[in-house]
């Protein structure tokens, strides 16, 4: 990895070599300047990570410095070492923009290096929280909201009723319905628009992780913490923190996140310095949270804290009307990614998709029609382009019901196991070719009574 590049600013040699040598045993790669105006110079040809610029010195003071600073390279932090006389000039630096200013004679080493790795940090935190922002603007996916159905247009009539507020939002529903788009809306819609969007899936990464990317670590924390990291409350600062299956969090986190919402502070892992939370939270799940409190796997007082203005987004079984909009939507946009042109539905594949129970939801609706751009051959996309599953769960043209029919959970069942078979009892697999997490799919194994060994 590159090392960070520090410029020293200041007329005295020996104040240079002291300050040098201090970044140096840091793992800075240091550049010095014997004034203001030597160091302007090298700021406008070179970029730097931090300036250490001394307050007063000659052609041009630190002041002056910072001013070109702040013209050149705004985002680089710059601290200000003053001697006590000239104390009120550094905090008129800090209010320039100066992230912290330093007393000379330094009272110890330690205190530069810690002020240079929180500046660092700091910068850091900016420059991520930048980016994501960015992100959220050019990529809100307005073109996915299509909402025909009546069902679904509550859900969003809801979601727009609550953007304008701080509530803590709950969104339920299986996977695959649109739980995030919803989230986004909602950010899209509130007083926090203009800051960040993070989204966090608490599925997708180890119990051990999942604190260190909630709350961040300080540097020697745990093995390879090797130095401090934001965690997404802190990247979240200003807007909204976005908790994905939260269902699937372990119980000590639970009581973590808890304290949280309530007192809005937390700790780094590792840290004991106490950081302000300032987000707004929405949460989703689609495991039904009042029975795993009832099963004391999920806390009672969380839910309750979660549970302050619940929106149940529908299955896709249960808006038929978003169906086929939605797959023309879909054919539409995933046209150029196959290298096709979008073509329509023949009438037999549209009343395939409108009689068809969609386990996958919405989700697997766009995997279909992506499928069926690659697979059709003819000027319109037939029924044996769409593989949907039959009743056993094998891919094919759908087949003419059961005299009795199968009861969801019962189609539930049958399409997870029939998907471990077709991916060899691998469950890394099989979740993700069924569009859920791991953790859903060993549950849902649990509750089939099939242990691994059962198979």
């Amino acid at each position: 990895m590159a090392k960070k590049k520090v410029l020293i600013a200041d007329d005295e040699p020996a104040m240079r070599q002291l300050l040098g040598a201090i970044m140096e045993e840091e793992g800075f790669e240091v550049t010095r300047a014997a004034d203001g105006q030597e160091a302007a110079d090298l700021i406008r040809t070179r970029h730097f990570d931090l300036l250490l610029t001394d307050e007063r010195m000659p052609r041009m003071d630190g002041l002056q410095l910072l001013q070109v600073l702040r013209e050149v390279s705004p985002d680089t932090p710059c601290i200000v070492i003053t001697a006590f006389g000239t104390i009120e000039r550094a905090v008129e630096a800090v209010k320039r923009g100066a992230f912290q200013y330093l007393l000379k004679p330094l009272s110890s080493p330690d205190e530069l290096r810690a002020l240079a790795a929180k500046a660092l940090s700091h910068r850091e935190l900016l420059q991520q929280k930048e980016i994501r922002r960015r992100e959220e603007e050019s990529s809100f996916p307005f073109e996915d909201m299509v909402v025909a159905d009546p069902a679904m247009r509550e859900v969003v009539e809801m979601a727009a009723s609550v953007a304008g507020g701080q509530s803590t939002v709950l969104l339920l529903g299986d996977s695959g319905t649109g739980k995030e788009l919803i989230a986004r809306l909602i950010h899209h819609r509130s007083p926090r628009s203009e800051k960040v969007f993070v989204a966090v899936n608490c599925a997708a990464l180890p119990d051990t992780l999942l604190e260190s990317e909630l709350f961040g670590h300080e540097k020697g924390a745990f093995t390879g913490a090797a130095q401090q990291r934001a965690g997404r409350f802190e990247l979240a600062s200003g807007g909204t923190l976005f908790l994905d299956e939260i269902g699937e969090m372990p119980m000590l986190l639970q009581s973590k996140l808890l304290r949280v919402l309530q007192e809005m502070k937390f700790e780094r892992l590792g840290g004991t310095r106490t950081l302000e939370a300032d987000v707004r939270l929405i949460a989703a799940t689609n495991r039904n949270l009042e029975e795993e409190v009832r099963a004391r796997t999920f806390r009672e007082d969380l839910f309750y804290r979660l549970n302050v203005f619940p929106i149940r987004i529908p299955a896709l079984r249960n808006r038929p009307q978003d169906i086929l909009p939605l797959a023309e939507h879909f054919l539409r946009k995933l046209a150029p990614r196959v290298g096709k042109g979008t073509k329509p539905l023949s009438a037999q594949a549209r009343k395939m998709l409108l009689e068809y129970s969609w386990p996958g939801n919405v989700r697997e609706l766009a995997n279909m029609m992506e499928r069926a751009l690659i697979l059709s051959r003819a000027e319109a996309i037939q029924p044996e382009d769409l593989a949907l599953r039959t009743r056993t769960g094998s891919p094919g043209i759908a087949e003419e019901p059961d005299v009795r029919a199968k009861t969801l959970a019962e189609v539930e069942k049958d399409t997870i196991l029939e998907a471990l078979k077709n991916n060899q009892q691998h469950r890394g697999k099989t979740a993700e070719a069924l569009g859920i997490s791991l953790r859903t799919l060993q549950y849902k194994l649990k509750e089939y009574g099939m242990a691994r060994g059962d198979l």
